[in-house]
């Protein structure tokens, strides 16, 4: 049985902010389902508000567009929404890793975060893996001061914690301390990635000579065999030997750091790119952390 009373209450969306006008009853209660309790905002201004914050939007720009809607949420406010992704994040970072993971990258970068009041740059550390289902995961990420031995093996020790399991191969740059780290933690072949190499001796050849250059290395990690592969090397370094003697010396000396991915079944994953299934099937981004961080690839 309803009164006549209303109460009201504001509601903001993403067509502005709305009044309602909440029947009152002289028995029970009645709630409308399309709200939330002790929530004044629609969940897909939540969202937005959300996904702005991941994009790096600072909270008093956030604060701009949810005013250019036509809506006031303050600063705290923002930052309160923005809050409830650290659930996610925590959960996504620490959730167990289940079944064999034959087939690990690492890779690191530089990113400029909020520290204390302050922006400064530190080392954002990524592992991604090929289950044995044949499906990528991003399987961690870690923020540290800078890229040490010891920030690496204290990441890859909390990998196994968490269950990382079946790594026959880690694909990584050539940084002394990750390579240390894997030996002592992980135990397994390591292959080098052919993009930061082939990356690296682009830098040392001139600009005209470049073409020339990575037309002579890419081939060798397109080969059909690691013998075809060793035989293009060989090839190269011939070729590369007076007029680029210092790359043909450090393709020389990487040799069987560089073709250790022949020795597997493994069609993709010779450099850090995420390697992605042949099919139409399209691999979600591996800065996503927030989706259930999984996606096709080449079965291995």
């Amino acid at each position: 049985m309803r009164s006549s009373a209303t109460c009201s209450r504001a509601r903001e969306t993403r067509a502005g902010e709305l009044e309602l006008a909440i029947p009152k009853l002289r028995r029970g209660s009645y709630f409308p389902s399309f709200l939330e309790p002790r929530r004044r905002s629609e969940q897909a201004l939540v969202s937005v508000v959300q996904e702005a914050y991941v994009a790096g939007v600072s909270t008093r720009k956030v604060d701009q567009v949810v005013e250019s809607l036509g809506l006031r949420i303050s600063k705290s406010e923002v930052s309160r929404i923005c809050a409830g992704l650290d659930e996610q994040v925590d959960a996504f970072r620490n959730r167990p890793l289940e079944g064999r993971y034959p087939y690990l990258w690492l890779d690191a970068k530089v990113e400029k975060v909020r520290d204390g009041g302050r922006v400064v740059r530190k080392c954002l550390v990524l592992a991604y893996a090929v289950h044995e289902s044949g499906y990528r995961e991003v399987i961690g990420l870690d923020v540290g001061e800078c890229e040490t031995e010891a920030f690496w093996r204290s990441f890859l020790r909390s990998l196994v914690e968490r269950g990382l399991s079946g790594v026959e191969l880690v694909v990584s740059d050539a940084h002394a301390g990750l390579k240390n780290a894997i030996g002592q933690v992980l135990g397994c072949p390591w292959q080098r990635c052919s993009v930061h190499f082939l990356r690296e001796a682009l830098g040392h050849a001139r600009r005209e000579q470049q073409p020339m250059l990575a037309a002579l290395l890419r081939p060798i990690f397109n080969a059909d065999s690691a013998v075809q592969a060793h035989e293009l090397l060989g090839e190269a370094l011939q070729r590369l030997g007076k007029p680029l003697p210092k790359i043909a010396a450090l393709l020389e000396q990487a040799e069987e750091d560089l073709l250790a991915f022949y020795a597997f079944h493994l069609t993709t994953g010779r450099s850090c790119a995420p390697p992605t299934r042949s099919s139409a099937s399209t691999a979600r981004s591996a800065a996503a952390p927030t989706s259930s961080g999984s996606s096709p690839t080449t079965a291995p």
